[in-house]
């Protein structure tokens, strides 16, 4: 796998909430179809499957959070320790360009 295969961190909220939202969808569907199975009744159904996921939507949501700001087994971007306080010079330019080319993110 190639470097710029790897997931660059820093998810936005929005993007969190997006990927809760479909996921949520998903289970809603699935345990609405189960629960049919079981019980018959749409209105125990519905109740069921909207108490169960909104709660499951909210934790998910928090748990996405918590796991955004655990370092371990993420990959720091290879540039990520420079700390630049000026404009680039072409030197400069060209050392980033080599090491990011080193390191498989550009040919």
């Amino acid at each position: 796998m190639k470097n710029t295969d790897k997931k660059i961190k820093n998810e936005s909220h929005l993007r969190s909430w997006t990927k809760s939202i479909v996921w949520r969808i998903i289970g809603i569907l699935l345990l609405w179809v189960i629960s049919w199975v079981v019980l018959k009744d749409w209105k125990e159904v519905t109740l069921i499957t909207i108490v169960f996921h909104v709660i499951r939507f909210i934790l998910y949501y928090f748990h996405e959070r918590v796991w955004d700001k655990i370092h371990w087994g993420i990959t720091k971007h290879p540039l990520s320790g420079m700390n630049v306080k000026q404009d680039l010079t072409p030197e400069d330019k060209r050392i980033i360009r080599e090491q990011l080319e080193r390191l498989g993110y550009i040919n």
